[in-house]
């Protein structure tokens, strides 16, 4: 059993996916957002932060932190903050390639151990029609980039290089690999808690 430090409701369907026995803890912390920092490095901050908050909290347990930005030509796309920037978001994306990093964060037993993916993806131009329809189904609202791979976007994404899982994100190979080098059991069952408000999946 560990602890998933996320509310993303992606990543945790992404573990249940195959089969982790977790919990989750979400983390209040403040996240770092760019400055001279490379994409690579705000999201591995990020992720080590939320863990590490939550592994204050909880220092018997392992915890799981993750952070997801898309990136292109240097700037930073987030979650947008309404259908107007949601739609601005896509017209950039549209006929253009553009990378998804995603930074994970083990901290177990007092150490932290961190790694990033970085995926390609290759969207298909977009009418204005097309985006106009998109951006109505209200999916893009609480994604970063204002789209969902996984989800009706799907039908806008010509290719990726990379892995899937960590353009939904959380890289679930990278996750694995990981914890193995912190010594994290994703499958072990033992010390479950189903109090203090965590979802046990």
């Amino acid at each position: 059993m560990f602890i998933l430090a996320s509310a993303s409701p992606r990543r945790r369907e992404l573990l249940q996916q195959i089969d982790a026995s977790f919990e989750v803890k979400v983390s209040s912390v403040e996240e770092v957002t760019g400055g001279n920092l490379a994409p690579a490095e705000i999201v591995v901050e990020n992720a080590v932060r939320k863990a590490k908050a939550v592994a204050e909290a909880f220092p018997g347990d392992a915890v799981l932190g993750a952070d997801t930005i898309v990136f292109l030509d240097g700037r930073v796309y987030g979650k947008p903050k309404d259908g107007e920037e949601a739609k601005a978001m896509l017209r950039a994306l549209a006929g253009r390639e553009h990378e998804v990093a995603t930074g994970i964060a083990w901290v177990h037993a007092g150490e932290v151990f961190t790694d990033v993916e970085t995926t390609r993806v290759f969207f298909a131009p977009l009418t204005e029609e097309a985006i106009d329809a998109y951006v109505k189904t209200g999916e893009p609202l609480d994604k970063a980039g204002a789209y969902a791979i996984q989800g009706r976007a799907a039908q806008f994404i010509e290719s990726i290089e990379g892995s899937f899982s960590n353009v939904v994100g959380l890289p679930l190979y990278a996750v694995c690999r990981l914890a193995g080098k912190a010594g994290v059991n994703l499958y072990d069952n033992h010390g479950s808690r189903s109090t203090d408000g965590g979802a046990t999946a």
